[in-house]
């Protein structure tokens, strides 16, 4: 039907390719030319595989565009150059890997003096990104030929763009073996040793940060390569170097040696955190045990931790002496000097070098005192939470970890042995306990003065409870009560009063006050009662005498519009009444009853009575905060019990068969709240009862219902199209709805559309379900 009337659509392309002077640049101004390349258009593939435009093509990606060109547009071809070189269509891809002048043309953009154009680039390296996922074996030999290669890498290591491309090459190298051979090159080549290089203070930061990071993916990568590959014989020859003492050596040596630059000494760090890393476990919170413990990871090389252990002073001394900074000038005040990158990674690697649990790092650590000087910032910064989040880790490592294996343990001295030095140190030397005291009292003196609270209290309170937690349930419970019991009687004592007092009080308005508060907001916010929250076996025992304080009145205008409903009714009725003898009585003994609890309503005021949907009546059968009784139904109860007339026309339940006899049951045998009421009872009730008016909408039209409320007999008489719509609430607070047979019809048009009435404050009856 499409072709039949050649409605399809021609490219303008196939068109214009069919000049014989078509130039590159015509081509590349049509707006669908990447859309068509990428559906492979045979003519326009076949056109830019000649060799002139595949030159070109190269051409626009690796030199500059001409000065007099308009800047809008400078950029405009090298972009779709790129576009259709990444195009990933199969013969492009052959033409590019398999042409050595081309490839020569486009590797002439390293040879480029750095600083390399970005944009450009980004456009060199993708296109030789893609060649390298779909023609490694090409590309691999070309560049292994080519020797100035790594050097012309790490030369320009400062452009993101070429630090990809060298992760690339780790990454997307396929099959496996190739991947090694190129892992192999490359470490002959000696990459790590010259990223390394690159890492100290006479490179600018560029050079830092990609040679940084490079070394950093290149450690990742690897690892994540020995967990997938499960049968490579052969070890990462490129995280081999990089794990060797004398690798590391040479990383510190680049920072300490030489004069402190931070971007130097952060880049430095970064790689110490990354061989650190034990699978990442990610402890950036408060958490149950510390990194690592309780999941497989990476040991740290032994080596490594050699090589940092001589130059743990020099890191301390960054923390009392960082690299000058500027005055910081905060809303709160002013920072002389203010923390720095420089410290916050050395707490970084402090709480990284625990989480190794090394006997000789942990000696070394309580020798200079590292701990006291990273509390004392703790508690001077009181707004950087970054430093609070590291302190933490720290504190919670200590305290969790089992005391570190030592190379030598007498047997005299194996219990003393387990106990944990670092807790020891943290205790008596640093004064663990009295600082967290002592701040908690400063700072509720201040807030009682009207200061604000300190930023580092939240964590503070999540130390001392690791503390508290420790001493019941840690591996150093023990020890922890052997040292808060040597504490001097005074600090004791402040310290008991404290657990069992203000840190006991935070704990309640942090947990059981918080989740109060949040509820009663949810019920005042949605209007909801305690009641409606409870279990209904919990809420059976209200009183339904409340159902005499109902008072509402909807008024509605009876209009001229009633002689149409009146007829309505009356050609309802007479089709009932045209039905033949045979079919089933729809008036047949029938009681419909349903629970209220399904039906209730969060609040007991007026009734809506505007025309309800679907939805909203299904809303009303299920009400999502209901409670749930697997035993009950909680729909809709049809009773095919006994029924008969009363004397007044009412019909009524025949519980125990009297009902239609003339005789007068026995007072045992009636029941006033299961089988009706006599009668006599209704005309006694008759003063008690309170009259009530509610609208309701039949399409277009209202009506009036008279309502009738009798608060003794808890019953219900509706009037106005039904002679009597008669409601009895049983003990078990169902209800039973009594209609007379010849204005039924009527009344359930009436009430078709309506909504709820509400006999009680927590029950609500729809009488559209019920009819």
């Amino acid at each position: 039907m499409f072709w039949k009337f050649d409605l399809h659509t021609t490219s303008h392309i196939d068109t214009l390719l069919e000049k014989e002077d078509v130039t590159l640049t015509e081509v590349m101004d049509e707006d669908d030319v990447l859309q068509e390349c990428k559906a492979q258009n045979h003519k326009l593939v076949d056109f830019l595989l000649r060799p002139q435009c595949m030159e070109d093509l190269v051409t626009y990606i690796t030199q500059e565009p001409s000065p007099d060109v308009e800047e809008k547009v400078k950029y405009k071809y090298p972009n779709i150059s790129c576009e259709l070189l990444t195009s990933d269509v199969s013969q492009i891809n052959d033409r590019l890997g398999e042409d050595e002048k081309l490839l020569m043309k486009l590797y002439g953009f390293l040879q480029n003096e750095p600083p390399l154009n970005p944009l450009l680039a980004s456009f060199f390296s993708k296109v030789l990104s893609i060649l390298i996922g779909r023609k490694p074996e090409q590309i691999v030999d070309f560049l292994r030929k080519r020797e100035d290669f790594v050097d012309l890498m790490i030369k320009h290591i400062g452009t993101s763009a070429i630090m990809d491309l060298l992760l690339r090459m780790l990454t997307c190298i396929e099959p496996q073996q190739l991947r090694q051979d190129v892992l192999n090159w490359l470490n002959e080549e000696k990459v790590i040793q010259r990223l390394v290089d690159m890492v100290q203070p006479s490179q600018d930061e560029d050079r830092h940060s990609n040679a940084s990071q490079s070394l950093c993916e290149i450690i990742r990568l690897s690892r994540d390569q020995m967990f997938q590959v499960q049968g490579c014989s052969e070890p990462d020859p490129l995280l081999s170097t990089l794990e060797k003492q004398e690798t590391v050596e040479q990383l510190l040596s680049n920072i300490f040696d030489k004069d402190k630059n931070e971007s130097a000494i952060v880049s430095v760090i970064q790689i110490l955190l990354t061989l650190f890393e034990t699978r990442r476990p990610a402890f950036e919170g408060h958490m149950e045990c510390p990194p690592g413990m309780n999941h497989p990871s990476f040991s740290v090389n032994h080596s490594i931790l050699e090589a940092v252990r001589p130059r743990l002073k020099d890191f301390h001394q960054l923390l009392l002496e960082p690299p000058k900074k500027n005055v910081m000038k905060t809303t709160w005040g002013v920072l002389d000097p203010p923390v720095g990158n420089t410290r916050l990674n050395v707490v970084r690697l402090v709480a990284s070098l625990l989480q190794s649990n090394t006997h000789s790092i942990n000696t070394e650590l309580i020798n200079l005192n590292t701990l006291g000087v990273i509390l004392d910032m703790y508690f001077k910064y009181i707004w950087n939470n970054f430093l609070h989040i590291q302190v933490e880790i720290c504190t919670a490592m200590i305290l969790a970890m089992p005391p570190a294996p030592t190379e030598i343990q007498p047997d005299t001295e194996q219990e003393r042995a387990r106990e944990s030095i670092l807790i020891k140190h943290l205790f008596q030397k640093c004064q663990f306990i009295q600082r967290i005291v002592d701040a908690w009292s400063s700072n509720e003196k201040e807030q009682a003065e009207g200061g604000r609270r300190r930023g580092y209290m939240g964590h503070l309170t999540r130390i001392a409870n690791s503390i508290v937690h420790n001493c019941d349930k840690g591996p150093n419970g023990p020890q922890i009560q052997q040292l808060i019991s040597e504490l001097p009687t005074e600090d004791r004592e402040k310290w008991d009063a404290f657990i069992s007092g203000q840190l006991a009080d935070t704990n309640k308005r942090n947990t059981v006050d918080l989740m109060q508060q949040m509820t009663s907001n949810f019920i005042e916010q949605f209007g909801f009662n305690d009641e409606e929250f409870a279990d209904q076996d919990d809420v059976v025992d209200i009183p339904f005498d409340r159902i005499s304080d109902i008072n509402f009145s909807l008024n509605t205008n009876e209009s001229a519009n009633i002689a149409l409903f009146e007829a309505r009714c009356k050609e309802k009725i007479q089709q009932f009444e045209d039905a033949g003898s045979d079919e089933e009585d729809i008036w047949d003994e029938k009681d419909v009853t349903f629970a209220p609890e399904a039906q209730r309503r969060p609040s007991s005021g007026s009734t809506d009575s505007e025309e309800s949907t679907d939805s909203e009546e299904e809303d009303v059968k299920r009400d999502p905060f209901e409670g749930s009784n697997p035993s009950a139904d909680d729909r809709m109860e049809v009773d095919t019990g006994q029924w008969a007339w009363d004397s007044t026309g009412i019909l009524r339940q025949d519980c125990d068969g009297w009902l239609g006899t003339g005789v007068t049951p026995p007072p045992s045998s009636t029941s006033s709240k299961d089988c009706g009421e006599s009668k006599a009872e209704d005309e006694t009730a008759c003063c008690e009862q309170r009259s009530i008016t509610e609208t309701v909408i039949n399409g277009s039209m209202k009506e009036t219902v008279s309502l009738t409320v009798d608060a003794k007999t808890e019953t219900a008489v509706f009037k106005r199209f039904a002679k009597h719509l008669y409601i009895h609430n049983t003990p078990q607070h169902s209800s039973t709805l009594c209609i007379t047979p010849r204005h039924s019809t009527t009344l359930h048009d009436i009430l078709r559309h309506s909504k709820t009435f509400d006999n009680t404050p927590q029950y609500s009856t729809t009488l559209h379900d019920a009819l």
